[in-house]
């Protein structure tokens, strides 16, 4: 199963799928999922994980936010298309660095995701066509 074969099963693809966004949706879905299992997990540790906890469940909310947005295929909005993913980019950054402070598995983990994230997000964003006026 896979969610590049959804998104070219839309009407409005007809079966053209562009590879960068596809990759960022599937690695979008996995980078949110992470970051609330890493959020979840520092909540339970003894240490004061206040700023990585918060960092996490942003970064997942945006995760989600992202992927939702760039699985629409109906009608077009660049722009916000190449917006998200670009702050979704930044964000997966930020978080990454935040997990990077702590000597945690679980947090090394989701800092290694929400980089592959951000790259995919990048390069999405890179390959939406600007919309010329």
């Amino acid at each position: 199963m896979s969610i590049r074969k959804m998104i070219s099963l839309h009407p409005d693809v007809h079966g053209h799928v562009n590879q960068p966004l596809g990759d960022a949706v599937h690695h979008l879905m996995y980078c949110a999922k992470m970051c609330l299992s890493c959020a979840d997990a520092c909540a339970a540790e003894k240490m004061d994980m206040t700023q990585c906890i918060r960092s996490c469940l942003d970064c997942a909310d945006i995760c989600e936010a992202a992927c939702r947005v760039g699985l629409r295929r109906t009608g077009s909005n660049d722009d916000v298309v190449r917006e998200v993913l670009e702050l979704c980019a930044r964000v997966c950054e930020a978080c990454a660095a935040e997990c990077e402070k702590h000597d945690h598995e679980h947090c090394r983990l989701c800092a290694q995701i929400c980089r592959e994230c951000a790259e995919d997000c990048r390069n999405a964003a890179a390959s939406v066509t600007p919309v010329m006026a």
